[in-house]
């Protein structure tokens, strides 16, 4: 496909309900990663650890370019990843404010023409391929563990009381097991990174239809979802960050929005 085109929008939002947001979010186009971490631990110390997380992993991976191997680039995020989760674990256990804090994180990094993806927790990724929507990472939660072993169905899940008890975290341990996955990218494709404070108000059909409509224009885009999560109740942080993949030399995708949208306007 050639060089990849990296085009990305970001929002994180505290909610109807919150009063302190605790969601960190990062785009690194140049160095062509991304981060998304929902913190854990209450007023300030949730804030605190998904902060840590963010410029822990943005100072480990933009000390270096990964070499173009899946397994390079893989072994670069578990590194990161495991070095904020064992900052995370020494500050709670030094400072009594922080004892319980700890951040949920998914972060994906882009190279050649494929994507590598590393998470904890129950954020998610997901990605838009000509108009299909389609979750790339599972949560680590009780909930998912009831989906996969039967025991309850992805209906009934969504509407459990149980939906934020997670199962890994930063944090919370001395090592934590970090999930990664490899994806080849397509021309077009766009990917979604987003804290459980939008999944859990807004179901997995209308993020469908509210990035395929408008994708086109990723900031756009992204004041909506945050908006549908808040319109259905807001009852946690929301946060999200989209990346349109595209080749280089492609169609000027910004330069099509802006024409579209001041078509409309006339």
């Amino acid at each position: 496909m050639g060089r990849l085109h990296l085009e990305c929008a970001q929002l994180s939002d505290k909610g109807m309900v919150r009063t302190f947001n605790e969601d960190s979010v990062l785009c690194d186009r140049e160095n062509g990663f991304f981060i998304l971490a929902d913190g854990m631990g209450g007023y300030k110390a949730g804030d605190v650890a998904s902060n840590m997380v963010v410029q822990i992993i943005q100072q480990k991976l933009a000390e270096s370019t990964p070499s173009g191997s899946h397994d390079d680039c893989e072994a670069r995020l578990v590194g990161a990843v495991t070095s904020a989760n064992s900052q995370i674990h020494k500050a709670a256990r030094l400072n009594r404010d922080f004892e319980k804090m700890g951040a949920t994180v998914v972060l994906i990094r882009f190279h050649d023409n494929a994507l590598s993806v590393a998470h904890v927790g129950d954020s998610r990724l997901y990605r838009l391929r000509q108009g299909k929507l389609q979750a790339l990472t599972l949560d680590h939660s009780l909930l998912q563990e009831q989906i996969t072993l039967g025991l309850i169905s992805a209906e009934e899940a969504r509407l459990s009381h149980n939906r934020n008890l997670v199962t890994r975290a930063l944090g919370a341990e001395a090592d934590v097991a970090v999930e990664t996955h490899r994806y080849e990218v397509d021309d077009g494709d766009v990917y979604l990174l987003c804290s459980d404070g939008l999944n859990d108000m807004v179901s997995d059909e209308d993020i469908e239809l509210a990035l395929s409509t408008l994708a086109i224009k990723l900031p756009l885009a992204a004041e909506v979802l945050v908006q549908m999560a808040n319109d259905s109740g807001g009852h946690d942080n929301v946060s999200v960050v989209l990346v349109r993949a595209s080749a280089q030399g492609g169609p000027d995708r910004v330069g099509l929005a802006a024409r579209l949208f001041g078509w409309l306007k006339r």
